[in-house]
This record gives C-alpha cells, sequence and structure tokens, in this order.
C-alpha cells in the first residue's frame, strides 16, 4: 500500500456526497422520508453496517450538514461550490473529501462510497464490501450489482442498431435465462484509498456483490421517484422482504 501503514491500510472512511443544488426535486437530500432526512437513511446505513471508522458527508448546504449531523454523520468542512455544479463528477468529489478527511484525522485505507438517493440497501452489503477487502488483498474494488434478464441495444455512428451482446439473444422464461448484473456502485461499495487518490471509483480487480433486488433499483432523482420510494417503503414496512 503506497501512502498507508498496515494499521491505516484497515482504516475505513464511509463518503456520502449530497450537494443541495438538485433541480429534478429542489431539496431533496432534507426532503423527509420513512420518517427521516433522505440523507440520513445513508448515513445510518454506515453506521450499522460496523465497518466503518468514520462517516463523512461532503455537502456545500448547511441544511444538508445538519441533518447529516444529527444522523451521526462526520461533517468537519464544506464542499467547495465548484465541486458541487450540476455536472460535476463524483470522482473529483470523492478525491477531494478524502484528501481533507485525511488532511484532518490521517491516512485512511479504504473508502466506502455511498448515494444517498439509494436509500434500499442493507447494512450488511457494506460490511460484506469491507470485508473483502480486508481478507483479499488481490481485490482492490467491491461492489453491488443488481441482476437483470434484459437485452442491451445501442445506436452505432452510421445509425444502425447492435446488441450489447450477442450472447444474451436468447428469448425464453427469466428463470432460464443467464443474467448479467448492472453495477451499482451508489448502493454499497468499497475501494481502496490509492483508487481515489487517482480520480477511481472501480478498479482492475473486482469483486462483485450480486443482488436480486427490485426496490434496490430505486434511484431518487425527481418526484417521481419519490413517490415510487415512499410506496416501496410503505410496502417493505408491511411485507418485509418478501
Amino acid at each position: 500500500m503506497s501512502m498507508e501503514s498496515r494499521g491505516a491500510a484497515d482504516r475505513v472512511i464511509a463518503i456520502i456526497p449530497a450537494r443541495g443544488g438538485s433541480k429534478g426535486l429542489p431539496g431533496k437530500n432534507v426532503r423527509p422520508i420513512g420518517g427521516k432526512p433522505l440523507i440520513a437513511h445513508s448515513v445510518r446505513h454506515a453506521i450499522e453496517s460496523g465497518a466503518c471508522d468514520r462517516v463523512l458527508v461532503t455537502t456545500d448546504d448547511e441544511q444538508i450538514r445538519a441533518a447529516a449531523e444529527a444522523a451521526g454523520a462526520w461533517t468537519p468542512f464544506m464542499r467547495d461550490r465548484g465541486l458541487a455544479e450540476d455536472l460535476t463528477p463524483t470522482e473529483p468529489v470523492l478525491k477531494d473529501a478524502l484528501e481533507r478527511a485525511e488532511a484532518i484525522d490521517g491516512p485512511f485505507g479504504i473508502v466506502v462510497f455511498l448515494q444517498p438517493t439509494d436509500i434500499f440497501r442493507k447494512p450488511e452489503w457494506i460490511a460484506q464490501a469491507v470485508d473483502i477487502l480486508k481478507t483479499r488483498p488481490e481485490i482492490d474494488c467491491a461492489f453491488v450489482a443488481n441482476k437483470t434478464h434484459k437485452n442491451f441495444w445501442y445506436k452505432t455512428e452510421d445509425g444502425t442498431w447492435k446488441r450489447v451482446f450477442d450472447w444474451m439473444a436468447v428469448y425464453g422464461p427469466r428463470q432460464t435465462r443467464t443474467p448479467l448484473f448492472r453495477e451499482d456502485t451508489g448502493i454499497a461499495s468499497a475501494l481502496r484509498a490509492d483508487l481515489i487518490r487517482q480520480g477511481r471509483r472501480t478498479g482492475d480487480n473486482a469483486e462483485v456483490i450480486g443482488i436480486d433486488d427490485t426496490a434496490s433499483g430505486i434511484d431518487i432523482h425527481d418526484a417521481f421517484d419519490f413517490y415510487l420510494a415512499e410506496k416501496a417503503l410503505e410496502w417493505l414496512e408491511k411485507h418485509g422482504d418478501k
């Protein structure tokens, strides 16, 4: 491990980016859902996983900061406005947050990345991702991926349509088809801190935590997503994981 001591290599920081300027659903990160602000769900998942030494929320918004702190997050600084624009990629936000956190609290060896718009995660998925990195040194990232049985197509430059995976071109019952797994790092992922320092979100030697979970496919970005999430929470409270 490049800069980490052996002790630091096992220190884990969860980073949850939550900016205040949402256009699709203004104020979404502090909007109550399931009896608590949206941001609080991801903070509690990280804490309840038992795998994170620090749970950091990086934000440019004081309301989000207050809600995150109330949920138990660490918020020692405010994010620069230049890293909170509509088209700002996630990678530089994570790098900035890690570097500033390490300047205050010393080096970390593992970073857990969680999106606040993904609230249908299980804390054990976070713990599993971290455990993979701690017990398997050859793995540099571990993340949740959701199962799908759909066929995917893309449009070429000359305007023709092609199937992404020809080996998927077998139509039949869902139960008998070879599934694909859609990368969902925002639900739960853990990676070596050096990857974050390099401006990356995934590595070259990955371990996938495959799930088949319909609710976790709800990613809250607009009012309709929020409505779906509220209804899904109501259903889960009534029926559990059935």
